[in-house]
């Protein structure tokens, strides 16, 4: 068996568009979507669309439960602040349905057929859950409780990482539309099913960068997203982290004193030599 796992996504439907015709010259026999199809470039309701037409088991990220819970009980108090506009950006182009059916998405995938393996997109426990080199055994229990399959599959992460768990593997796949490995290429994972267990893939594929650049200042997403969406933009095209580095700093100088958003936007890129 050979399945292919398309996660993080984030609205750039040019690498969905690739990273999808590079697994289909695959032949997988399933193609599992990983979660975070929605949210960061500007072509998250497209992308949901795509990810819809496949007819493959999609699995619910944490932006999708944003998206679902966007302007109910659920939802936190700062999503409509200027913190989240990509978030209000994907909302604005997402039907009612669109958001009911992401909060109906399932949490983990387990398949009949392949009783070793276990895909989420982040963890078991939390839909947010970050594994680094240096989570310790005691975390990966807390996020994988009781968990009895040697492969546990996952995105979330935005670099492929494999971690050596108990008597088998973490596997993370990196991220399709939002790689924070320095290579701005669409990423995912294949797997094939061998007598002992998976054979594991990742998979950088080319993409064309210039049409998503073109999409985040034609379809006006700038503008209308400010310092969050020009974050998003960074990342976009760099592949590398921006966004945590400068929340963090962001709610340190917050301590400290006044500071608008775009003020810290501009401290931050002067911080680090560079300017938009």
């Amino acid at each position: 068996m050979r399945i292919a796992v398309l996660s993080d996504i984030h609205g750039n439907l040019p690498a969905f568009e690739a990273a999808l015709d590079h697994a289909r010259q695959h032949k997988p026999d399933l193609m599992v979507i990983a979660g975070d199809i929605i949210i960061g470039s500007p072509d998250s309701a497209a992308c949901w669309q795509l990810a819809r037409s496949l007819g493959c088991p999609i699995l619910r990220g944490n932006h999708e439960r944003y998206a679902a819970h966007f302007g109910t009980p659920a939802a936190h108090p700062d999503w409509t602040t200027e913190r989240f506009t990509p978030l209000q950006w994907a909302v604005n182009q997402l039907t009612a349905g669109d958001r009911r059916q992401m909060e109906q998405l399932p949490r983990h995938l387990r398949l009949p057929e392949a009783p070793d393996l276990l895909i989420v997109h982040a963890s078991l426990r939390d839909d947010h859950d970050t594994i680094a080199p240096y989570t310790s055994d005691a975390q990966l229990e807390e996020m994988f409780p009781g968990v009895q399959e040697r492969f546990i599959v996952r995105g979330h992460n935005h670099y492929g990482q494999l971690r050596l768990w108990k008597d088998g593997w973490i596997v993370t796949a990196s991220s399709v539309g939002l790689p924070l490995d320095s290579s701005p290429t669409a990423q995912y994972l294949l797997l094939d099913q061998t007598k002992t267990g998976w054979r594991i893939m990742h998979q950088s594929v080319p993409y064309d960068l210039d049409a998503v650049i073109r999409r985040f200042y034609d379809t006006g997403y700038l503008e209308a997203t400010g310092t969050m969406g020009r974050l998003f933009f960074r990342e976009v095209t760099t592949a590398s982290h921006h966004l945590v580095p400068f929340l963090r700093l962001y709610a340190r100088w917050q301590k400290e004193g006044d500071i608008t958003l775009r003020q810290a936007e501009e401290r931050f890129f002067n911080h680090y030599g560079s300017t938009l």
